[in-house]
């Protein structure tokens, strides 16, 4: 049965939820970063006052709070090109290392903090962080883990459900290119994504259903909002998710990666996969369709690039498995001819020599754990690496 079953979908007025058309094809990145304390570096408590020392002002409002006060998020502006979206996240890392020096933490990327503890977070003073945690319990404390998020422009609410749809089909890509979480809770978790685990426990994760239409989605909608299920589109914790106020549809399965430049290279991946998707409209969506998104799913979280995607034929009689750097290969191979400028070619050059090599994050942090043999030590290579931040395509 597929979810769309369990549904009488009716005629709604389109004002239920109106979608705001944006440029196509622009993008921009949500950055969530840890804090940590130079003495031990574990996670810092510092997130309120780290806002006041943002210099200049105008960029507070790119640097927002989040669920505890470990984490800050960095917000981009709207870009059609990766070099620039990367020119502004340099200034906005900049403002962030000069708050943080007052405050004497760090500030550092990476999918999980390798050995906080959960239950001594502290939920940050905000009606709705609270709310989230009367709702949630100990669930809201354990979503102290750190993720990118890709917003991709669209011009209305049908092209959004079908480009959501058709990313879920690289979600083992996006998960395996940028998995940076291999220790939780003090522990190697034997998997390169262990943060996508934690996002799992929320009831209203996983995957869209198997709408196509907006105005079904609105009926939808409407009948978890009657319910009193949801309050908004942000009580939806999905891997991909259309975001109808912004006019976007919003990636969200990516570790947040050790560089700010792997981040942006996520970002033109999105960008470029939603120009094939969207003019091509190569993926059919069926009732079928999530049958093997667990599977795939787990495989990027567990083994990175070097997992297997299982895909189906046409026919449905037999299947086929492929390793994920492979298919990673194959995608980036075709969607040379999407590329419009010398960042994006370049852009797809760096990303073919991270999955040609099989190098990730995860990989960086255990050979740093090997070398130091201290999770302290860890923290505070990936931290001096967030902050100066070489090229993720060079020899680290």
């Amino acid at each position: 049965m597929s979810p769309r079953d369990n549904f009488v979908i009716e005629e709604v007025p389109q004002e239920i939820l109106p979608f705001t058309s944006s440029t196509p094809f622009t993008m921009g990145i949500e950055l969530e970063l840890q804090l940590v304390n130079r003495r031990n570096y574990n996670l810092a408590t510092d997130a309120v006052d780290l806002l006041t020392w943002i210099e200049p002002r105008d960029l507070q409002k790119q640097i927002k709070l989040e669920m505890t006060q470990g984490m800050i998020e960095l917000n981009s502006a709207v870009h059609t090109r990766v070099d620039q979206l990367t020119e502004e996240l340099k200034e906005l890392r900049a403002a962030l290392t000069r708050g943080a020096k007052h405050l004497n933490i760090d500030v550092a990327g990476g999918g999980a903090h390798p050995f906080q503890n959960w239950s001594e977070q502290r939920i940050t003073p905000s009606a709705r962080f609270h709310e989230l945690h009367e709702k949630y319990g100990y669930l809201a404390k354990t979503f102290t883990v750190f993720g990118q998020h890709i917003h991709v422009g669209v011009a209305d609410g049908d092209d959004a459900l079908y480009l959501t749809h058709g990313l879920a089909h690289y979600v083992p890509h996006f998960i395996a290119l940028s998995a940076a979480s291999p220790f939780y809770q003090g522990v190697d978790t034997a998997f390169a994504s262990s943060r996508s685990n934690v996002v799992r426990a929320f009831p209203l994760a996983g995957t869209v259903p198997v709408l196509t239409r907006w105005s079904d989605f609105e009926a939808y909608y409407q009948e978890l909002l009657q319910l009193g299920i949801i309050g908004s589109m942000k009580d939806f914790y999905w891997d991909i998710r259309p975001k109808p106020e912004y006019g976007t549809v919003e990636v969200r399965v990516c570790d947040t990666p050790l560089t700010l430049e792997h981040a942006a290279l996520l970002g033109c991946y999105a960008q470029l996969l939603s120009r094939w998707l969207l003019t091509e409209r190569p993926v059919e969506i069926h009732s079928d369709f999530y049958l093997l998104y667990q599977y795939n799913r787990f495989e990027a979280s567990r083994y990175g690039l070097d997992g297997q995607i299982a895909q189906q034929h046409m026919s449905r009689q037999s299947g086929s498995k492929q390793p994920i750097f492979l298919s990673v290969l194959d995608r980036l191979q075709d969607l040379k001819r999407y590329a419009q400028n010398e960042a994006e070619v370049l852009a797809l050059k760096r990303l073919r020599h991270i999955a040609y090599e099989r190098l990730n994050d995860a990989a960086w942090l255990r050979n740093a754990y090997k070398q130091r043999g201290s999770l302290n030590d860890v923290v505070r290579l990936s931290s001096e690496l967030w902050m100066t931040s070489a090229s993720p395509s060079s020899p680290r």
